[in-house]
């Protein structure tokens, strides 16, 4: 499909399980539902690069409960078995049952959570540096995001914008390197945090996913599942590669190391992304 020929994007508000979720679909052919991180998080990050994905099928977007433009009421649950039901009802609704998965970071355990829970439902699993499947894996991860953050590099360019004048004479470019400086640590090279679409995440629904997990462990269930499936992940990641290559192990799953990407390959290595995924995606 030519860039002249490609559908407009197009967004709506469905009701799911007494939540109202903002969703968004993206070009033409066999649907993919994308599955953003976070948790608390929403979908435009993922852009414009996702959309790259698009010219030869239908990416299905949509903000998770509790983030985005999908927020909820003080009363409804939002940890994760909240997230595996909305998702149920939603691949109801798109018809696209057994369902392909493009999961990023925690949307990338999303996925894994609700084919563990729906094994039927699942043809084709896509998981893009993959949230870990195991409380003591996502530690190791904790431990690594915060030593990068208070590396000496990152401490330097902090400090530079803590004594910079920006807040004052423009608001809104020190919100955006404060933005960068957040999410730096992610990145290999941290000046390319200014390439990623900024977003927010709502703490509450945050704590919440992880506080239902607990003490998690999907080892023994992903033994179970049976298929297709690809993990894409950095070899700078903060998750640790080898956590996402024992993932890829236990799925049988093929296993895409990026040489030169951390934790957001759609941002690093976008041309070596979309080919990956463009190969492995169902296409028409």
């Amino acid at each position: 499909m030519s860039a002249t020929s490609r559908i407009a994007p197009v967004e709506e508000y469905l009701h799911v399980n007494g939540v109202r979720i903002f969703c968004r679909s993206a070009g033409r052919g066999p649907p993919v539902i994308v599955l953003h991180g976070g948790p608390g998080a929403h979908h435009d990050y993922l852009l414009p690069q996702y959309d790259l994905l698009s010219n030869r099928r239908t990416l299905l977007y949509y903000d998770q409960r509790g983030g985005g433009r999908s927020p909820v009421d003080r009363d409804q649950p939002l940890g994760w078995k909240a997230h595996v039901a909305d998702l149920h009802q939603l691949i109801d609704y798109w018809g696209c049952r057994p369902a392909t998965i493009l999961g990023y970071s925690w949307g990338g355990l999303l996925a894994m959570l609700y084919t563990v829970q729906h094994p039927d439902d699942v043809e084709t699993l896509a998981l893009v540096s993959p949230a870990p499947i195991s409380r003591s894996e996502r530690e190791v991860f904790e431990q690594s995001f915060s030593s990068r953050m208070s590396s000496e590099p990152i401490e330097t360019l902090r400090e530079k914008l803590r004594q910079s004048d920006l807040r004052s004479t423009d608001p809104d470019a020190y919100r955006r390197r404060s933005f960068e400086l957040s999410v730096a640590p992610y990145f290999r090279d941290p000046a390319m945090a200014r390439d990623l679409t900024p977003f927010r995440v709502t703490g509450r629904t945050q704590n919440a996913v992880w506080e239902s997990l607990g003490d998690y462990d999907l080892t023994s269930e992903l033994k179970h599942l049976n298929v297709r499936a690809l993990v894409m992940h950095g070899a700078f990641d903060p998750i640790p590669a080898s956590a996402a290559r024992r993932t890829a192990g236990i799925l049988r799953a093929d296993f895409v190391l990026l040489e030169q990407s951390g934790h957001v390959p759609h941002v690093e290595e976008t041309e070596r992304f979309r080919q990956t995924l463009d190969s492995f995606l169902p296409a028409e």
